[in-house]
Parts: structure tokens; sequence; C-alpha cells
């Protein structure tokens, strides 16, 4: 497997999977989950108003992820994941493992080969970047996967940073 850094816009990744830091309603929000909404377009949206009348009414969980079409964005598929919220007194990094090990599991069932991630719970979620950064690079280059380009895309220089340190 290739694994790259990128520092810039997830939403302008070519690539076959785009991984959204979704929250649990689908709805789009803040942060990644709003411009992966906003770029991609109503389409996103309505497929996401589809799985939870279908299947996930109450949210999709922690840990979990589903597929949508990409909308408008450069890519074919954009597969949501819902980040566990940091805390500092419960040790919840088995959830971000989940994270990526499902998105890379359910990438496998659309049959992708290149999927590109954001640092999932660095932001909002308030993960510290380097435990993000060393959970989510070991996950990735643990999972059985046929994915063979996995990209991180880092929104600012600091994170590429600690993402690159890490590499």
């Amino acid at each position: 497997m290739k694994l790259t850094l990128v520092q810039g816009d997830i939403t302008e990744q070519r690539v076959d999977a785009v991984v959204n830091a979704a929250n649990s309603s689908l709805y789009g929000g803040g942060g990644v989950d709003g411009a992966i909404h906003r770029r991609g377009g109503p389409e996103i949206l309505a497929e996401c108003r589809e799985l939870r009348a279908a299947q996930y009414g109450r949210g999709l969980p922690t840990g979990h992820a589903v597929a949508t079409t990409a909308g408008r964005l450069p890519a074919r598929w954009v597969i949501h994941t819902v980040g566990p919220v940091h805390s500092a007194t419960e040790d919840r990094s088995h959830l971000l493992t989940a994270c990526y090990r499902e998105s890379l599991r359910v990438a496998d069932t659309l049959g992708a080969g290149s999927v590109a991630f954001p640092a999932i719970s660095t932001g909002i979620y308030g993960w510290p970047v380097d435990d993000a950064a060393r959970i989510a690079l070991e996950t990735v280059r643990q999972a059985a996967t046929d994915v063979t380009d996995v990209r991180f895309v880092l929104f600012d220089a600091a994170a590429y940073a600690v993402f690159e340190a890490r590499l």
C-alpha cells in the first residue's frame, strides 16, 4: 500500500473514496463534514437521509462507517465515519482505530483502490494530533485491505508536520 500525505482540502482529492469525519446525524456539520456536504451537494445529504430512515434512525454509531455517493466531489464515494470525542479519563482509542479499519472495510466492499482520509477526531472532538496520527498510520498499515493508495489529507501545516514525523 502506498501512503501519502497531502496538505490541503480533502474535497479536492481525485480518489475513489473520500472519508468524511461525520457527526452521528449524517446531516453535515462543521469542519470536514460541512465542507464535504457543501462541496458535494444535495445528493450526499439525500442519501444520508435515506440511511437514517432505513437503518440508522438513532444516527451512525461511533466507529462505524457507511458509504454514499460523492455527489459533485471529484471522488466516486464518500465513506462517512463517526470519530470519538477525546476523553482525558477514558481510553477511546479503540473507537478511533475502528473508524479507520471500518472505512477501509467499506472501501473494499465498494472496490475502491484509492482512499483519502482526514485526521479523524482532531478538530472539534479534541483528539491530540500526535496520538491521532499514531493511531491512524498504525491502523492503516496493519489493515487487511485491497486499497492500494491511501492519502492522509491534512488541512494545515501543523497537522501535516505531525503526520510527517510519524510516517
